[in-house]
């Protein structure tokens, strides 16, 4: 008898949020138009579960309604009239286009009709290359940057003690005022917020965003931007989030990147030693090692402040696309639910959102930390503020 391994297969549970949905909430404030080509369908989960502001806030955002037909046929000059005969009514500050599975099979070449589209009503038209195969980090990071790429401006000036924060949207950030309270630590130690990329600011602000002395990367949505920031401007970037007990660490950080100039991945600098406790004393509940799942940056952070607060060994496992960057040594990068099954097995004590429990040991203490872009709505209305998890004692 041979048993069939299928790698990337979840049978219990869920996906993360698709790259196109990631595009729809990086853009969502901005002003702009966003068009998924799509036939819709299964797309009506973005309002439904991945968008905590489609009820309080409008958003110029569209599902194009593909046919078999157009498809089939390669009718792309219907979606180019769609998009115009919208934009002459509704006025967007600028036009994203994103696919889906049925146009990527097809071969849709979206960048050629972004041009076409630009060209007939003048306004920033570009593509995001999605395709609904890969995560929301994917999508949304790619937004960024290409919008950094045709929108940012020149600086006249740099302003010292200026950041930008970048990768903040409701998908790792789904607490209400998470925007408002980043914003205060950081101003509480002497910085002035130039732009929050792109959650609670507008277009506007973030095209002044060349003018910041140095970028916060507080998810991996932000990684892409930063580096195109850095590339363009000499804006150099810490990757991190302030938490209590490592608050100050961050701050220290943003600092010396904005003084040497060189960028820095403090949430990957720590020393993972997870599977290391071996003496008497290790394997009592205290030395018992905490695993931790979820986006890097944000988990990398929690790690580095439990370690610093109870002094428990930390280990982070990451099932993002293209994150081994962001992880310190001993992290795992794991996108198979079968795989991450397997690593979890001797864990004794786990933070992750709730829906990972089933895969967990029976036996380890679970300490359920819910993610809009994973659970989506189930949860929301336990979402903690992030940067205050620390004052709510487990």
């Amino acid at each position: 008898m041979y048993k069939l391994h299928i790698e990337n297969a979840y049978r219990i549970i869920p996906v993360y949020t698709a790259d196109v949905s990631g595009v729809c909430s990086a853009l969502y404030e901005l002003g702009g138009m966003v068009v998924m080509h799509d036939p819709s369908g299964c797309n009506s989960t973005y309002n439904t579960h991945d968008e905590t502001r489609w009820y309080e806030m409008d958003s110029q955002i569209f599902i194009t309604g593909l046919t078999e037909v157009d498809a089939v046929m390669g009718n792309d000059r219907k979606l180019v009239d769609d998009v115009i005969d919208a934009a002459k009514r509704l006025h967007p500050k600028f036009i994203a286009l994103c696919g889906s599975p049925v146009p990527f099979l097809n071969g849709t070449d979206f960048k050629a009709l972004a041009r076409i589209i630009e060209r007939e009503t003048k306004i920033p038209s570009f593509a995001v290359d999605t395709n609904g195969m890969h995560d929301y980090v994917q999508g949304a990071g790619k937004a960024l940057r290409i919008l950094a790429e045709r929108l940012v401006e020149k600086p006249e000036q740099k302003r010292p003690r200026t950041v930008n924060i970048l990768g903040m949207t409701p998908l790792d950030y789904a607490y209400k005022n998470a925007a408002d309270s980043m914003r205060k630590v950081l101003e509480e130690e002497g910085y002035q917020v130039q732009s929050v990329w792109a959650m609670g600011d507008s277009l506007e602000s973030l095209q002044k965003s060349g003018e910041a002395s140095v970028n916060l990367v507080v998810s991996q949505v932000g990684l892409e931007v930063a580096k195109y920031l850095e590339k363009a401007f000499q804006i150099p970037y810490v990757a991190g989030v302030p938490l209590g007990p490592v608050k100050s660490q961050v701050i220290d950080a943003l600092s010396g990147a904005e003084t040497d100039g060189k960028s820095r991945m403090w949430c990957r600098e720590r020393t993972c030693v997870a599977d290391s406790c071996t003496t008497d004393s290790d394997k009592s509940e205290k030395g018992q090692p905490v695993t931790l799942i979820g986006e890097p940056v944000m988990m990398g952070s929690l790690a580095k402040a439990i370690t610093e607060k109870y002094g428990y060994t930390t280990q982070v496992i990451s099932p993002m696309e293209k994150c081994e960057s962001l992880l310190a040594d001993g992290d795992l990068a794991i996108r198979s639910e079968e795989t991450i099954e397997q690593a979890l097995v001797d864990k004794k004590n786990i933070v992750a959102d709730p829906l990972y429990l089933p895969i967990c040991p029976k036996e380890s203490r679970f300490y359920e930390l819910p993610h809009e872009a994973f659970s989506g709505r189930c949860y929301l209305k336990e979402m903690p503020d992030f940067l205050e998890i620390f004052e709510k004692e487990a």
